[in-house]
């Protein structure tokens, strides 16, 4: 039974879940978008919000947090305070979305699905628009 056990182990050992969610979360902030498995987007979600919630409020101790949650990666940290922080600024919670795609991976049929933020930039949006085109 699985009462009350809140973390998904994803079939890997602990330093390897923790070292793979800090890339994740690094390459979310990033890009503010990638496409990854349902399981490993389901597990990645409370971890990002989070993180959103800490850059919110701009201060020494909450980028400092940030930081050892997201491993010393200086770039995303800064992009996560800078960029996405003022973005939600007046948005309570539910930062993210995950949209299950009608694609699987070819090796072990695992569904995929698109981790993204919910509000994105009008940059990133145009961009998207062209590709599709």
């Amino acid at each position: 039974m699985r009462h009350r056990v809140k973390t998904r182990k994803l079939s890997r050992k602990p330093q390897h879940r923790v070292a793979m969610m800090r890339n994740m979360a690094a390459a979310i902030i990033e890009h503010e978008r990638i496409e990854t498995t349902v399981t490993k987007a389901k597990a990645m979600r409370p971890m990002v919000e989070k993180l959103v919630t800490l850059s919110k409020e701009k201060n020494l101790h909450n980028f400092r947090r940030a930081l050892a949650i997201l491993g010393n990666n200086r770039t995303a940290t800064q992009k996560l305070f800078d960029v996405l922080g003022p973005r939600f600024k007046d948005r309570p919670g539910g930062y993210t979305r995950i949209l299950k795609q009608n694609k699987y991976r070819l090796g072990d049929n695992t569904q995929l699905a698109l981790f993204e933020f919910v509000e994105r930039s009008e940059k990133e949006v145009e961009v998207e628009a062209l590709v599709a085109e």
